[in-house]
């Protein structure tokens, strides 16, 4: 077989035709395990037709594959508790911030106390801040583990501080007061 040519190449096709796998076995080069894999998949599907399929200069390209199969888990995505123990009780750091913001929800939807929205949406706010807090100081923190450690840590503590203070703000009679704040809402609204 003589590459580089036309007619290597001619044989090169004739051969996957032909067999289907022949063309790796042929090739000496160091990819033969990946090139036999790329001409049958191509001889299967009929995607060698003339002289130039599978006759590049570096060999039969590789297909990229359709499943991903090599995800990384994020830095501390390990089990929270030892393999042995529940479900639940492995992924605790979640289900600690989960709770939280459904206690939130719950004063919220319930209107208990005379200042349940404000108070609902602070107990929303900590439960963000908590889960930053804890994707910081604990090693492995199960399902709360989404990004890498700083980017989970600026995520959940941007979203609860603001949502604390937010809440902290909210009308009427607010618990917390900026004065430039407030002229930049007079600004944009009037």
């Amino acid at each position: 077989m003589t590459s580089g040519t036309p007619d290597g190449a001619d044989e090169l096709s004739g051969d996957v035709k032909a067999s289907g796998s022949t063309a790796a076995a042929a090739t000496p080069d160091a990819g033969s395990a990946s090139t036999s894999v790329g001409a049958s998949a191509e001889a299967s599907t009929g995607a060698v037709d003339g002289p130039s399929a599978g006759a590049s200069p570096g060999g039969p390209r590789r297909r990229p594959p359709t499943v991903t199969t090599g995800t990384a888990r994020p830095e501390g995505g390990g089990r929270a508790a030892p393999g042995d123990a529940p479900a639940p009780a492995r992924q605790w750091p979640l289900l600690t911030v989960l709770g939280l913001a459904g206690l939130g929800l719950l004063v919220v939807g319930t209107d208990v106390v005379p200042q349940a929205f404000r108070i609902g949406t602070i107990l929303v706010g900590v439960a963000l801040l908590v889960g930053a807090v804890m994707r910081r100081v604990l090693p492995s923190v199960g399902m709360l583990a989404v990004r890498s450690r700083f980017t989970d840590m600026i995520t959940y503590g941007v979203m609860g501080g603001l949502i604390v203070l937010l809440a902290l703000m909210v009308q009427p009679r607010p618990w917390l007061r900026i004065p430039f704040l407030e002229d930049v809402l007079h600004l944009t609204v009037t």
